[in-house]
């Protein structure tokens, strides 16, 4: 079996400056083209470190991706790891210094004397080209494996793996490509949907994986590309998800805007509770944000002609009043926080519907506002696809609830 590597470098990715974005994406990216990882480490600026870690993984692995510290400054050190864990010395490759002075005669400026640095490069080792920036890649054989060497920006670093790394190894390694089809839930916990799926059997090949972010959780099936039974797995698993399935492939957001695009629906919102969370999340999706007549955000001394009202008659007023005010389709509101919990509204041209939940268990401020956006949100979905607008939870509970058909 192949086995590919991936080393980090840095000091802000490994101490939590950045979030390491590179190496997820390659993840997912060497997933999919049938070269899987089975290492990532992430390694700061110390020389020593970083060569003694090249050099394992260019004993362990049959490939191996070193991302970033290809720069001009003193604290980019890769080159200089390389050529240690190779055993080799550096030298100043001509071409890619006449590379790096063309590019910034384009720009009408001249080369500093520092980037010569970032073409004094490992003897023996094949430049992998740049065309973005200033940063060429290398590609060198150490111990038992190739080693490719990649700048840390993004977008430099996907435009070298497309089109410098992969097809190199596609045309030196058998890939057996697999894909992973996502299935995200809401209302479940992963315990009960481990439960649920006992019963799948599972062809040679397939495996479930389970990613929990609350308030979702994402059932993953991994499988070979364009397996034969893959289609049926995949229907049997969703059926034993029920109506919890918020998301094929998709999240719940994006669900529920392709549902408000294709049926054209305007929304209005009113929000206490979650303070504006719901509005902002909702114009994560461009197409949500589209259909969103306004968005009012309420405090707790705002509005007492609603709030002085019962819960469940507060919120669904706040809801209509949204909806008439704005002139929109549908309204959705969150009252503010009670003793027993938070009502959800929704109100339709067919209908209003409101639930005052409260949560088994204790949840940090903002997972709170998420967990009540995300009801409010499947409420929406789940008239949009004609289904019963209150769902079963297993981490919230139903105190009391109004439905009103027109």
């Amino acid at each position: 079996m192949l086995k590919v590597a991936m080393i980090s470098t840095g000091e802000e990715v490994l101490h939590g400056d950045i979030t390491d974005t590179n190496a997820a994406w390659l993840s997912a990216l060497f997933f999919q083209r049938g070269f899987p990882l089975s290492r990532r480490t992430t390694v700061g600026d110390q020389l020593d470190f970083l060569a003694k870690e090249i050099e394992h993984c260019s004993l362990t692995a049959d490939v191996v991706i070193v991302n970033g510290g290809l720069g001009p400054t003193t604290d980019d050190l890769t080159a200089q790891a390389a050529a240690i864990a190779a055993n080799v010395g550096l030298e100043l490759v001509d071409e890619w210094v006449e590379a790096m002075e063309q590019k910034y005669a384009q720009l009408g400026r001249v080369m500093p004397e520092t980037n010569l640095k970032q073409a004094m490069l490992p003897q023996g080792s094949e430049v992998l080209d740049n065309p973005i920036g200033t940063a060429c890649g290398f590609a060198m054989q150490i111990n038992r494996a190739w080693v490719f060497f990649t700048p840390g920006v993004p977008s430099e670093f996907k435009k070298m793996t497309h089109e410098q790394i992969l097809p190199r190894l596609e045309e030196s390694y058998t890939t057996n490509a697999r894909e992973c089809i996502r299935l995200h839930t809401f209302g479940l916990s992963e315990s009960g949907i481990g439960q649920s799926l006992q019963s799948i059997a599972l062809p040679e090949g397939f495996e479930l994986g389970y990613r929990s972010a609350i308030p979702f959780i994402e059932v993953k099936v991994f499988c070979p590309s364009e397996h034969p039974q893959t289609q049926a797995l995949v229907a049997a698993i969703a059926s034993l998800l029920g109506d919890n399935l918020v998301g094929h492939n998709q999240p719940l957001l994006a669900e529920v805007g392709e549902l408000v695009e294709k049926n054209g629906y305007s929304l209005a919102l009113a929000e206490h509770f979650t303070g504006g969370f719901l509005t902002s999340w909702l114009h994560d999706d461009i197409r949500l944000a589209e259909h969103v007549a306004q968005s009012w955000v309420l405090g707790r001394g705002n509005a007492p002609e609603y709030t002085a009202k019962l819960p469940l008659e507060a919120a669904l007023s706040l809801a209509q009043a949204a909806r008439e005010k704005n002139q929109a389709d549908l309204g959705l509101a969150i009252g503010t926080e009670q003793t027993d919990g938070v009502v959800v509204a929704l109100v339709t041209p067919e209908g209003e519907w409101a639930q005052l939940v409260s949560t088994k268990r204790r949840y940090a401020v903002r997972d709170h506002r998420h967990v009540l956006a995300a009801l409010g949100l499947d409420m929406l979905r789940r008239w949009l696809e004609g289904k019963p607008v209150f769902g079963h939870s297993e981490s919230l509970q139903r105190v009391t609830h109004i439905e009103n058909r027109y």
